[in-house]
């Protein structure tokens, strides 16, 4: 099973490079936002969730260099998230938090296996319409969620554990082109 599982996740790698493009098409709106004095919102469900988190540590603390603080935000505050699926369904728990937080000049990056979670959906249309740039990470299309974005990585697989693995490493490379444009 681990020699299945290791070739299954070094094939999906190897079908990135299709993607680079996009990917640094991305990474490049991504850095502009936070030159420009915007800041990134980060958020998912479930696992993205917690890379969300991960993601915004990387630009709060440090990626690879000591520098600047980045902004970068997760949408994943759980008195936030819990109150607002509470008072206005779950469908609305990530959408009220971007809302609040993002505007024009701004970056969500929203990121969702399947590109269908209706969470995920409804902040991005929040985005949509406060004026912030959406970026996407999804599983294999199409999707929803690409649809809505301006800049959509779509990782060209169906299986969850091989897509959150390339969200990581597309996320990290992402990180290090903010941090190498804008951390000084």
């Amino acid at each position: 099973m681990v020699t299945r599982r290791l070739r299954e996740h070094i094939e999906v790698c190897r079908d990135l490079y299709a993607l680079e493009g996009e990917i640094e098409a991305a990474g490049r709106a991504l850095a502009k936002a936070i030159a420009n004095g915007g800041k990134i919102l980060f958020l998912g469900c479930g696992g993205s969730a917690a890379m969300a988190q991960h993601l915004a540590a990387e630009l709060v603390v440090r990626f690879r260099e000591n520098r600047r603080p980045l902004p970068g935000v997760a949408v994943t505050d759980p008195a936030v998230l819990t109150a607002a699926a509470n008072d206005f369904g779950w469908e609305q728990a990530l959408a009220r938090p971007v809302l609040a937080l993002a505007g024009p000049g701004d970056a969500v990056l929203a990121m969702s296996t399947s590109g269908e979670s209706p969470a995920v959906l409804e902040a991005a249309r929040a985005a949509l319409k406060v004026g912030a740039l959406l970026v996407a990470l999804t599983g294999a299309g199409p999707n929803t969620l690409a649809s809505l974005a301006r800049h959509a990585v779509l990782v060209p697989s169906r299986d969850t554990a091989r897509v959150q693995e390339m969200h990581l490493l597309v996320g990290h490379i992402w990180c290090e082109m903010m941090e190498d444009s804008c951390g000084r």
